[in-house]
């Protein structure tokens, strides 16, 4: 184990914790995706000053600024040493740093390979409120913990057929590649489908009659991806239906499920967060290229 107090200028996975049980298990996660992609991984708190904004009832007492720096030092100490039994061989560093979790989470995010978030927990850190905020603003991946962590079964991305998709299935078939498994890839449509990927196609009956239409959005989403991929196993999966009902049925049995968060997709926002509540499995959400002005943008 290599621990040091600062964080280096490195890119990193990097992790929330807050000390609860829910955030042990995002450490513990965070490590071995951090030993697996050969990152270090910085431990994240954020210490929120004063906690209470509020006038505390007679007989309390307000914790001091140095017993909250007291108590977050230890629980950073505390995760470097579970990260290291759990994950022997993991480098670690770790940030103390003072703000509300959201935008700590967010800040860091700017210098990460990946940020590790708990859909749930104790303290501020990672209530699923900070999960879902996170999700909606960082700027790298974020994988959210929940569900079982299972050293087998596929990845699952949902592929919506939108331009802003590519990054999705890229970072899918990445992930199936690193774990050495296969990737179900889940086109959901409801009969009421458009995309811009179909949006050049001519307007046959065949083009308005429902699954042959959205197959070939499959089609057009998957082209290519063997020739980056040829050691990942692929299997399609274009079904009728609500993605997120679909993803998280799928997540009962998969190792993780990768989502997009871009505005142009139906896997947007509220697919987003059906699978922090309901996936058995944790989720890696891919966010939407940004411009300069930080604001989306679809990809060329």
């Amino acid at each position: 184990m290599t621990a040091t107090a600062r964080p280096s200028s490195r890119p990193a996975v990097v992790v929330g914790t807050d000390g609860s049980a829910r955030g042990r298990d995002a450490v513990v996660t965070a490590a071995a995706e951090a030993v697996r992609r050969h990152l270090p991984l910085r431990i994240v708190h954020a210490l929120t000053w004063p906690a209470l904004p509020v006038a505390l009832p007679p007989g309390l007492t307000e914790v001091s600024p140095a017993a909250a720096r007291e108590r977050a030092a230890q629980c950073l100490y505390d995760a470097v040493k579970y990260a290291a039994d759990a994950v022997p061989g993991v480098v670690t560093e770790t940030a103390l740093v003072t703000g509300r979790p959201t935008a700590v989470l967010e800040e860091q995010s700017r210098h990460a390979s990946l940020l590790v978030v708990g859909a749930h927990g104790l303290g501020g850190m990672l209530l699923g409120s900070v999960a879902g905020h996170v999700v909606a603003h960082a700027a790298c991946p974020v994988l959210v913990v929940r569900g079982e962590p299972r050293p087998t079964g596929p990845v699952v991305a949902g592929v919506d057929g939108s331009p802003a998709s590519a990054a999705v299935l890229d970072a899918a078939l990445r992930e199936a590649s690193l774990r050495g498994t296969t990737l179900i890839a889940l086109h959901a449509w409801s009969g009421s489908d458009w995309t811009e990927l179909n949006s050049g196609l001519p307007m046959t009956y065949e083009f308005w009659s429902g699954e042959a239409q959205e197959q070939r959005v499959m089609a057009e989403a998957m082209a290519g991806t063997g020739d980056r991929y040829p050691d990942v196993p692929v299997r399609r999966r274009v079904v009728r239906g609500h993605a997120g009902p679909l993803l998280s049925e799928l997540s009962q049995t998969a190792q993780l499920v990768v989502i997009g968060d871009h505005d142009r997709s139906r896997l947007a926002g509220p697919v987003s967060r059906h699978l922090i509540f309901h996936a058995g499995c944790p989720t890696l959400v891919v966010p939407a290229r940004r411009d300069a002005q930080g604001l989306r943008a679809t990809p060329p």
